[in-house]
């Protein structure tokens, strides 16, 4: 084992104790491949799933592997021909067994911070589907709820507004500008510090560098 290896570990196995403190479920996979089949295993057949917009979960084949079993009836936002029928599918979310998402930042004592533009990921985290799954890559552990707020807001927000092109001041130089810009995608700031009720929220934390 590499000493990086050795830090993920130690790092994952603290983090799984303040997670079920707070009455989330939390496994540690080395690997995203072993993430991937972590998930997979949680969701029985039969069971209506999808996700947010999450690149974590679209890179690592999370998503396509759910398709490949025929055995779930998947709610896929991607394959929406046009925007009411992906507004259809956002809304359809709240009544599905498990919705899949990653976090844009995780405090050491595990709070997991997220900021949305329109918001439907963040309404479905809190209420509606029976079950949330998150993959996370401990690169996204900060050391506390502000170093992961401000990981959120520095990082992952800019980067994301890159990927959608979105006329943002932080698309310009890359720094978070507090800004109230028409486009903004920061105008849903979420804090979830306890997963209600006992056991809903599972955290699947990955020894890889995942995701923004």
């Amino acid at each position: 084992m590499t000493p990086t290896e050795k830090r993920n570990q130690r790092l994952a196995q603290r983090l799984i104790k303040n997670l079920q403190r707070r009455h989330f479920e939390a496994y540690y996979c080395a690997t995203a491949a072993e993430a991937v089949e972590q998930v997979n295993a949680l969701i029985p057949d039969g069971s209506s799933v999808t996700w947010g917009g999450s690149m974590t979960i679209r890179d690592i084949g999370l998503t396509q592997r759910l398709h490949q079993r025929g055995t779930l009836r998947v709610m896929d936002r991607d394959q929406a021909q046009d925007r009411d029928e992906a507004q259809a599918i956002y809304r359809a979310a709240f009544g599905a067994d498990f919705y899949l998402s990653s976090t844009n930042a995780l405090s050491e004592d595990g709070v997991l911070v997220n900021i949305d533009g329109n918001g439907n990921r963040v309404a479905a985290i809190t209420f509606g589907p029976r079950r949330v799954i998150f993959v996370v890559g401990l690169n996204k552990v900060a050391q506390d709820v502000e170093a992961a707020l401000k990981r959120a807001r520095s990082t992952a927000s800019p980067i994301n507004a890159a990927r959608f092109d979105i006329k943002t001041p932080c698309q310009t130089d890359g720094l978070c500008h507090n800004c109230n810009s028409p486009e903004s995608i920061c105008n849903y700031v979420h804090f979830l510090r306890n997963s209600h009720p006992a056991g809903r929220h599972v955290v699947v934390l990955v020894g890889e560098a995942l995701g923004y």
